[in-house]
């Protein structure tokens, strides 16, 4: 007779969650009505019988909750899934008080008498639509209507105003018919604007009428974006987006070596005269900008899944599903710096003091966050790279080296953390592995355009940059084989090309180089393992010892550095 729940229920709620944190949970939970007011319930309130009128206790195949069963006056704990069919079924009272687990019955009575009313169901060809485009609106009613029913919606929702569409906000269903649609004729602008979404929602239905859906959304796309002249990591180009660093911003680390090149690196990018920690709230604005899609300005680029998405379809209070969200690529749990700053945004000219003790600033650090899918994001957890986190399936590692450099920058900006070899404990604060791995994809998935656009655009909001996207080569002078030669700009390698001219690709055997190459190759497999490392001086190299597959090679000079993919037969 009453229905609450989230707008994803059919028939709608009466009464909808708005929130995702007012959402039921599983259990062991319980829900309680009380008659009183509201501002006696503030958040972390105790459980208790004053002004109680009802309550349920309920898990999910949990132990019971003696703690809200005493606290409530129960006696008994009831699980929702007891029929293994937790996400369909729904707890019912009885007549005699106590309750069952079965399929639910919104809208009649839990035995099922009572009359059910017919239910309205609002539905389009499509959930995305492009800015110039029309579409049709049909609303469906589940038996043929008894006389003329007509009815009124909005399309308005936050961004998405009256001004970017042309329709009649009213329609009929003709008696003896079933269903009726409505033209919406979507506005051409020029605006440069975010991805809007659209909300079909029922304004005051029949009462003799329940809707089977409503807040219906829709994409509304926006085809004004620009396109950079740089490309994606998947599509990587190089040399045209360049360093807006001063000439001698690494100055101080020429001619270290050791710990001390570990220490004035650190020196450099948490110096507390220069550097700005901002808040978690920031963080959205400055991923929106530093992870643009370069292929799309209205999108941002994800982490993992390597592909765009809608700025817009950053996450909220709903649903995480198709949604992004903010990243930690060294996770809040092993750094130690959860909810270490403000969620609220105060803007670029807005900071704190901080320095390499400060941890808690890492929670916004935004060298170390990205954009990523919710559920990608979930699905990593604070998981290790390498052997505990290797990316979604058939991904093409383009986002490995990024993450191997934010690591090392993190280890060498807080002075509480540390990236080690191996897969330590995830419950170990302060560590995060995998070195191994991560040196290897530093080499692997070299930085590119794409990257340098990032460090450029946090640089301009905190003041430092990550010295290993500059200058990736640090990471083996600092965490690998070069831990005792001085690092000097002279002699630093410079990126010259994606890739170095040679045939055939793919190999059976022996591939040939354009000229003779005079340096070092190493060759990893799609884990970033190495499986093959020689010096060369010749024009054409062997390669038939490798199995069939995908292999990332890596070629150095005494001036020069390649790298670029090559398939085995």
């Amino acid at each position: 007779l009453f229905v609450l729940g989230t707008s994803g229920v059919s028939p709608t709620p009466n009464l909808v969650f708005k929130k995702a944190n007012n959402a039921i949970q599983n259990g062991a939970d319980a829900v309680a009505i009380y008659q009183d007011d509201a501002s006696n319930f503030k958040f972390g309130t105790p459980v208790t019988q004053t002004n109680l009128i009802d309550a349920i206790v309920y898990d999910t195949n949990d132990n019971d909750d003696s703690g809200l069963l005493d606290g409530l006056g129960l006696t008994v704990q009831y699980n929702e899934d007891e029929n293994s069919k937790k996400d369909t079924q729904s707890i019912q009272r009885k007549a005699d008080n106590t309750f069952e687990v079965k399929d639910p019955t919104p809208g009649v009575l839990n035995n099922g008498t009572g009359v059910k009313k017919p239910t309205i169901t609002i539905s389009t060809t499509k959930d995305v639509y492009v800015e110039g485009q029309e579409f049709d609106v049909t609303f469906t009613c589940s038996k043929n209507v008894e006389k003329d029913l007509t009815i009124n919606y909005t399309l308005t929702n936050e961004t998405f105003t009256t001004s970017d569409y042309t329709a009649d906000l009213s329609v009929t269903i003709l008696n003896g018919t079933a269903s009726a649609s409505t033209k919406v004729v979507l506005t051409d602008d020029t605006d440069e604007e975010d991805n809007e979404t659209l909300v079909v929602t029922f304004d005051k239905l029949d009462p003799d009428y329940q809707a089977a859906n409503n807040f219906y959304s829709l994409t509304i796309k926006d085809n004004d974006f620009a396109v950079s002249d740089y490309g994606t990591p998947l599509n990587p180009t190089y040399g045209k987006v360049v360093s807006t660093a001063s000439g001698d911003y690494y100055s101080s680390l020429y001619g270290l070596s050791g710990q001390d090149l570990k220490d004035a690196i650190t020196t450099l990018i948490s110096d507390a005269s220069v550097v700005r920690a901002q808040t978690y709230g920031d963080v959205w604005d400055i991923l929106k900008e530093a992870d643009v899609n370069p292929s799309n300005s209205s999108e941002i680029w994800l982490l993992y899944s390597e592909k765009g998405r809608a700025k817009s379809e950053q996450q909220g209070s709903g649903s995480s599903v198709g949604k992004w969200n903010r990243e930690h690529v060294y996770p809040q749990s092993r750094g130690g710096f959860k909810d270490g700053t403000s969620r609220s945004a105060d803007g670029k000219d807005v900071y704190m003091d901080t320095d390499a003790t400060h941890t808690e600033h890492g929670h916004a650090d935004a060298h170390a966050l990205r954009p990523a899918d919710s559920g990608e994001n979930t699905r990593r957890s604070n998981n290790d790279f390498g052997d505990e986190y290797n990316g979604p399936a058939g991904n093409d590692g383009s986002w490995k080296g990024d993450v191997a450099r934010s690591v090392m920058y993190m280890a060498l900006r807080y002075n509480a953390l540390d990236v080690v070899k191996g897969n330590p404990d995830n419950s170990t604060v302060g560590q995060l592995g995998d070195l191994t791995h991560l040196l290897a994809w530093n080499k692997t998935d070299r930085p590119d355009d794409y990257e340098m656009h990032r460090n450029n655009v946090v640089y301009d909001w905190q003041k430092n940059r990550n010295p290993f996207i500059d200058y990736p080569e640090l990471a083996d002078y600092v965490f690998g084989d070069k831990q005792g030669v001085l690092f000097n700009k002279k002699t630093s390698i410079i990126e010259k090309s994606l890739a170095i001219d040679f045939v055939p690709n793919p190999v059976v055997d022996k591939i040939r180089f354009k000229k003779a190459i005079s340096g070092r190759i190493e060759i990893y497999d799609v884990n970033g393992k190495k499986v093959l490392a020689d010096n060369i001086n010749a024009l054409e190299y062997d390669l038939s010892s490798l199995k069939s597959g995908l292999y990332f090679y890596y070629i150095t000079t005494k001036t020069e550095s390649y790298k670029g993919k090559i398939v085995k037969k």
